[in-house]
């Protein structure tokens, strides 16, 4: 399967193609970098360079995986609407990722003295967390354990979080071993690692259709915050 991936959720995005075949993997065709603050801009054209530069058209696109959040709200919006182009389009299967899960999977817990469940957790701005709990399976996290994902203060992370954590913000990961907790600190998922984990999930039937692909936002808009307030 060729396989269309797309992460907006954040100050910096990316795309990959990759053909997928084996049961867990995918070889990474091609990837190419975003800006933040021109999303909207640069998507498309991306999309259609890099497709280009493989000697590829959108017809050969046989499925997509796009980040559904946490993260930003024009950022993910952007992301997602293309996706849900594409999807509707050339009517192939896509798979919603979380930004979450993604951290969680990018940690290696071989040898790693893990109890029970791993944190991801994410910088939410704002003086706030996200986090997702995930069980791990020998040296991965297993994804389809996930618990719900939430925002926390500082206090409530520490409070909430299991003793190892896995993150790519500095902050986070310093605040956490400065409580004790056992931490990982990895790099931030790219469009590559959406791929992967699109995959997966579409060989375990987790799919999402163009109508029901929607933003995982966590934190309410401030729209609706505004809304409350003046309820």
């Amino acid at each position: 399967m060729l396989l269309l991936a797309a992460d907006t959720s954040g100050k910096l995005g990316s795309i990959a193609v990759a053909r997928c075949e084996q049961p867990f993997s995918c070889e990474v065709l091609g990837i190419a970098a975003l800006e933040g603050g021109t999303f909207s801009a640069q998507l498309i054209p991306q999309i259609a360079g890099l497709l280009e530069r493989l000697g590829l058209s959108k017809s050969d696109l046989e499925g997509f995986a796009v980040v559904s959040g946490p993260g930003s709200f024009t950022g993910l919006r952007i992301g997602l609407a293309a996706i849900k182009a594409f999807a509707e389009i050339l009517r192939k299967p896509t798979a919603a990722v979380s930004l979450l899960e993604a951290v969680a999977a990018a940690a290696n817990v071989k040898g790693v003295n893990v109890a029970g469940n791993i944190t991801a957790a994410l910088d939410a701005g704002r003086g706030e967390i996200y986090i997702g709990e995930y069980a791990t399976a020998g040296a991965e996290a297993n994804l389809s354990s996930a618990a719900h994902e939430q925002l926390c203060t500082p206090e409530e992370f520490l409070e909430r979080s299991s003793a190892f954590v896995v993150t790519p913000d500095a902050i986070i990961a310093d605040f956490a071993r400065g409580a004790g907790k056992q931490v990982q600190q990895v790099d931030r998922p790219r469009a590559d690692t959406i791929a992967t984990l699109g995959w997966r999930k579409m060989q375990a039937h987790i799919l999402v259709s163009p109508e029901e692909l929607e933003a995982n936002y966590i934190r309410r808009t401030d729209a609706e915050l505004l809304s409350k307030s003046g309820s």
